[in-house]
């Protein structure tokens, strides 16, 4: 017999669904704490694994839907009255019809497709995933750059990194630590979204190496120099380096006589 088929059907099915289950108290209550929910609200919850961050939801939220696409897992799933477990996949969830949250400890192989799945959805007010620390921390800026998906959502969307979760506190242990994702939908946006999208669109053309050489292709370089003097901006900086604020600055002011 192979080493892989002595081990346990629930070790066996952690691997198959990439699972890495949270099991720390004090983890849970950090990303319960980290979603700031409203206890008259819906929270659909990513993975429920083992239940213990659906528990921990339960407690603050008026209704709970639990996706667990293992069917051992979300059998075992303990039972609460406001509670409604689905053995499907989260991805082909429909979104609910009312204002909802999302939280989840997220299996890091479907990270970008459950980010994209929550950017996508109508209704949903905030999201609070517990991801490769890596990842959040990436898209959240914190390592003094940032990415073209922040960039292109940050007019809808705050992107913020609310914590860190030590790789002790998963079970199996994974290689690396984790970190809190929190996307929140901001009430009025900040740029209409077609102008905004094909602005990003140019600004990451790559033309040049930096941001002011991808926007001359398109605005009089003497108005897109004079922007970046306005925001003490570089010409030579890395379309990394321009923060979101800097990025709608340029955006209202190279394009405010067109629209």
């Amino acid at each position: 017999m192979a080493p892989s088929a002595r081990k346990p059907a629930h070790v066996r099915s952690r691997r198959v669904y990439g699972q890495n289950l949270l099991t720390s108290p004090g983890a849970v209550r950090r990303l319960v704490d980290a979603a700031e929910l409203d206890p008259a609200g819906v929270v659909v919850e990513v993975g429920a694994g083992r239940g213990h961050l659906t528990t921990a939801l339960a407690r603050r939220c008026r209704r709970v839907v639990a996706y667990e696409v293992d069917p051992d897992l979300a059998a075992a799933l303990p039972a609460h009255p406001n509670v409604t477990v689905r053995v499907t996949d989260f991805l082909a969830a429909v979104p609910p019809p009312e204002p909802f949250a999302v939280v989840g400890n997220i299996p890091y192989a479907l990270t970008s497709a459950v980010v994209d799945w929550c950017l996508h959805a109508p209704g949903l007010t905030g999201a609070t995933l517990l991801t490769q620390l890596e990842y959040a921390r990436k898209r959240t800026g914190d390592y003094g750059r940032w990415s073209r998906l922040t960039i292109a959502t940050w007019p809808w969307w705050q992107w913020r990194l609310a914590g860190r979760v030590p790789r002790e506190a998963f079970r199996p242990v994974p290689r690396v630590d984790g970190g809190i994702l929190r996307l929140t939908r901001r009430p009025v946006p900040l740029a209409p979204a077609r102008g905004y999208a094909a602005f990003v669109e140019l600004g990451f053309g790559g033309a040049g190496g930096s941001l002011h050489a991808s926007l001359c292709r398109r605005f009089d370089p003497r108005r897109v120099s004079a922007a970046f003097r306005a925001l003490r901006l570089s010409p030579d900086t890395p379309v990394g380096l321009v923060w979101p604020e800097q990025w709608l600055t340029l955006f209202r002011l190279l394009t405010a006589r067109s629209r």
